[in-house]
């Protein structure tokens, strides 16, 4: 059974450690390569988010404020 368009669903388990591992799937679809930096958030009600990276600029800037580049 097919889901919507561009909605993806995967599942991960946690480690010992509290690590887990990406689905490949996942990880070739959204360009996500070792060593790359990902944003969690968490929402009590709603739960976790890993937004794209290019998202981290606008994130950043939101709630900090605009860079001073002089």
């Amino acid at each position: 059974m097919k889901g919507p368009k561009g909605k993806y669903a995967w599942t991960a388990t946690v480690g010992e450690k509290g690590q887990i591992v990406i689905p490949k799937q996942a990880r070739e679809l959204f360009g996500i390569q070792p060593g790359d930096t990902l944003l969690i958030l968490g929402d009590d009600k709603r739960g976790l988010a890993i937004p794209p990276q290019e998202q981290f600029a606008k994130l950043r800037e939101m709630i900090f404020g605009a860079e001073d580049e002089t």
